[in-house]
């Protein structure tokens, strides 16, 4: 135990008995041009309000020799050439609730029903007091599909610069036991909560292709042709060789993702600020990209599934407080922020992993985990 008094802790778990320490690297600067983002009202879109460039340095928990190291050397390579730019593109929370009737007609009848129900809904979990609703979620669509005698309901809110999954099961739990019996015209046999489409902890392709479970965020650099050389040791066309193999080898496997080693990056960070490690696999869902440009290549990363807050959950513990605060992503307001900064982290691991790949025989990557790997 290297703590006496774990007060601090103990919300966080159930039978609290100690905690574990991890490893903290602090790698940077990362040169990042961060966009300022609102949400738009009724329909919760965001919009981009401003752009400015920064010098970041991110903090990465974790036990993997060669991690801090490679993503330092992406950071920089990205850094002689201008730099990364980054994007949020859509933020949504889903929870995907199930009905279940006696036959394909009352489904189908009751899918009608609910999908012009959407205003009803939003005014309903304004004004109706429930106990335990939340007033920061906000719902924003509801999508209904039909399988058999079961209509799926995906309801999808905005929830602030929390996680919000919470929340969402709340105002969920209290349309389909409220305002559903109360008003539908076809009464379901069963309701679920969850019916397994809600994009919870699972990859999928929905997510993957659409998003909507967690922020959409886009990092990308342009790597000029001679930091390619200098600092990634490679080329440009052995980049875009590994580019062409992995993701034909990626679509042959069925991976739900076009990327390298995304999970690496955002499980440090996630480990360091207090986010919730269960949504590491969801939120690395990833597709990487890269195109010949004049003098270089231009490189991104899509994250559509990308789980993180700012405010709540693990954040409020103090190492996670502290980790946050360096990146200036700690508290309301700062949730976009720190989703473009964990994307643009992810980015740097992929350019020095993907870079070391790419040399004759992948020898540096193989030269990486021979000399940091730990024991033989």
């Amino acid at each position: 135990m290297f703590w006496d008094d774990l007060s601090a802790f103990s919300s966080a778990t159930e039978a609290l008995t100690g905690v574990a320490v991890v490893p903290v690297a602090v790698v940077g600067p990362l040169g990042v041009e961060l966009g300022e983002y609102e949400l738009v009202e009724p329909a919760g879109l965001l919009q981009e309000r401003a752009r400015g460039r920064e010098s970041l340095f991110v903090p990465l928990a974790n036990t993997e020799g060669g991690l801090a190291i490679s993503l330092q050397r992406g950071a920089r390579a990205a850094a002689e050439s201008g730099g990364f730019r980054t994007y949020v593109l859509r933020d949504r929370m889903t929870r995907a609730s199930a009905f279940s009737f006696e036959s394909t007609a009352q489904a189908v009848e009751f899918a009608r029903w609910i999908d012009g129900q959407l205003d009803d809904m939003r005014a309903w979990l304004e004004a109706t007091p429930v106990e335990g609703l939340s007033r920061h979620a906000k719902l924003r669509e509801v999508e209904t599909h039909v399988v058999g005698s079961m209509c799926h309901v995906m309801y999808a809110f905005t929830t602030g610069d929390a996680v919000g999954l919470n929340m969402v099961t709340r105002n969920s739990y209290a349309l389909n036991q409220a305002f559903v019996p109360e008003r539908t015209p076809v009464q379901p046999r069963r309701t679920m909560l969850e019916g397994n489409m809600g994009g919870d902890k699972k990859p999928s392709h929905r997510y993957f292709e659409r998003g909507g479970h967690g922020k959409t965020v886009i990092a990308e650099a342009t790597l000029t042709d001679d930091a390619i050389r200098r600092v990634l040791r490679t080329s440009a066309e052995d980049l875009l060789d590994l580019a062409y193999v992995g993701t034909h080898g990626a679509i042959a496997s069925g991976m739900q993702s076009v990327a390298f080693t995304p999970a690496t990056a955002i499980a440090a960070m996630f480990t360091a600020t207090g986010q919730d490690i269960g949504m590491v696999g969801t939120s690395s869902m990833a597709h990487g990209a890269a195109h010949r440009i004049d003098g270089g290549i231009n490189v991104s990363i899509r994250l559509p599934g990308l789980e993180v807050a700012t405010v709540g959950g693990g954040t409020t513990l103090p190492y996670a407080r502290s980790w946050l605060s360096l990146i200036g992503c700690a508290g309301a307001g700062k949730v976009y922020r720190f989703a473009q900064v964990v994307a643009a982290a992810t980015l740097a691991l992929e350019i020095s992993a993907s870079a070391a790949m790419a040399t004759a025989g992948s020898r540096e990557f193989f030269k990486a985990h021979h000399e940091r790997g730990g024991l033989r």
